[in-house]
């Protein structure tokens, strides 16, 4: 049975989390690596740090060695925790006073077609800023004291961990799964009822498979809000969940860690079939000459690339409603409602985790015996693309196996291999990823 925190309790612990942090040095600006499984007090540790200014840099306990000490060298961590028991101490703190609001968003870390890793970083806010980046999440997605939010989703990615704090500042309470089963959800969502979720499409795919093969039923009338994105929705799979949740409650937003440009109730969605909605209250969403998508967001919703200025001035430009970013998706804007025609190149999106050809790439390059390597996706019909590897060389399937298990973390290794004569490339040497 799922643990429930309320906000009041969490409230407390986040003064303790705050104190202890404090009382080991850290201050406002400092960096507080977690690298431990979800749970409701993870989030309470995200909060306390947060509200006195320490960034928390939320990171997949799944990473390997190879992967995590590329990123803690990187971002110059004051602390790192990677126990449970470490995580459990901080809560023992002397409480200290806590802001009204989080002076900073968490550090996430996300790939690119560099294949390193970067951390997309929002700077510490001025309490008016930091007061409105909680206020306009609250007021988009309605959060209540009254509410209960489930969260099914790894907590170290942006959106679950958004939502469950969001929750948690309006009053609210969380539960936290350790990872989505089916059948421990259904339990759950009879035993707890729960009024809010964020999921990707594979979580509705694998929730639809096993109630058809169980002859279940899931009782969602408790939800009021069931928001999916991460991914691309197969229709299907979309009409059901309209069909079992019901077209008031659910909604789907597209986005990227860097930040989320719309939002799109299921109704308006049935209206206009294919589009991600309308730009989010206080944003713009344009698209340039070569298709690509920009989005116009205040002051407290802009970043950087931890430590990368020339990533970080390519992901920006200025336009006459104010600095725009892109993460390079392609759409169209169409009375306002924005169309997705093409997720960012290379991109390869697996049960909602994002995963680059350049990193997984770089990880296998310099193998014995290995001469290219070029890492794409295919459809898949649970996880919605697998990652998949093709390489030119001697060394063995084994071997590249073996590597990707040493370096990369589960969602990232390739689930089939293709030894090739050679890799299909272009003129100019790029590999025509859609060939293979």
């Amino acid at each position: 049975m799922l643990e429930v925190l309320t906000s009041a309790q969490s409230e407390s612990t986040q003064a303790n989390v705050a104190g202890a942090l404090h009382a080991q040095g850290l201050r406002a600006g400092d960096r507080l690596v977690l690298c431990v499984a979800g749970s409701v007090d993870y989030v309470s540790v995200v909060l306390g740090a947060a509200r006195t200014g320490v960034v928390p840099v939320p990171l997949d306990p799944r990473l390997t060695d190879y992967e995590r000490t590329k990123i803690i060298r990187d971002v110059g961590p004051a602390l790192v925790i990677d126990e449970a028991t470490t995580l459990a101490s901080l809560l023992e703190g002397d409480p200290i006073d806590l802001d009204d609001w989080p002076r900073c968003r968490p550090m996430h870390f996300t790939s690119g077609t560099t294949g390193r890793p970067k951390g997309v970083w929002s700077g510490l806010l001025a309490p008016d800023h930091a007061e409105a980046l909680v206020r306009e999440e609250r007021e988009l997605w309605g959060f209540h004291p009254s509410d209960l939010h489930l969260v099914i989703s790894p907590i170290y990615h942006s959106a679950p961990l958004r939502f469950a704090m969001g929750t948690l500042l309006s009053g609210g309470a969380i539960a936290v799964m350790s990872g989505f089963d089916p059948p421990a959800f259904v339990d759950e969502v009879a035993r707890l009822r729960p009024t809010t979720m964020f999921c990707v499409p594979a979580h509705l795919q694998r929730l639809f498979g096993w109630l058809d093969e169980h002859g279940a039923t899931l009782d969602a009338a408790s939800f009021r809000l069931v928001a999916h994105a991460g991914a691309p929705c197969p229709e299907p799979i979309r009409r059901r969940a309209h069909q079992l949740f019901g077209t008031e409650v659910v909604w789907e937003f597209y986005g990227s860690t860097e930040g989320q440009l719309t939002a799109c109730p299921a109704d308006e969605w049935i209206a206009h079939p294919g589009t991600v909605g309308r730009a989010r209250p206080g944003r713009l969403v344009t698209v340039d000459d070569d298709g690509q998508l920009w989005c116009v967001v205040p002051p407290w919703a802009r970043f950087t690339y931890w430590g990368d200025p020339d990533k970080t001035r390519s992901a920006w430009t200025d336009t006459a409603h104010g600095p725009a970013f892109s993460v390079g998706d392609l759409g169209r804007v169409d009375g306002g409602l924005v169309y997705l025609d093409s997720r960012r190149e290379d991109l390869i999106i697996s049960g909602g985790v994002n995963v680059y050809p350049a990193e997984v790439e770089a990880a296998l390059e310099g193998a014995e015996r290995l001469v290219d390597v070029a890492v794409f996706g295919r459809v898949d019909s649970r996880w919605g693309q697998r990652v998949c590897a093709a390489y030119v060389g001697d060394i063995t399937e084994d071997a590249l196996r073996a590597l990707a298990t040493e370096r990369l973390a589960p969602p990232k290794r390739p689930k089939s291999y293709e030894r090739l004569d050679s890799l299909p490339r272009t003129a100019t040497g790029k590999v025509r990823r859609t060939e293979l």
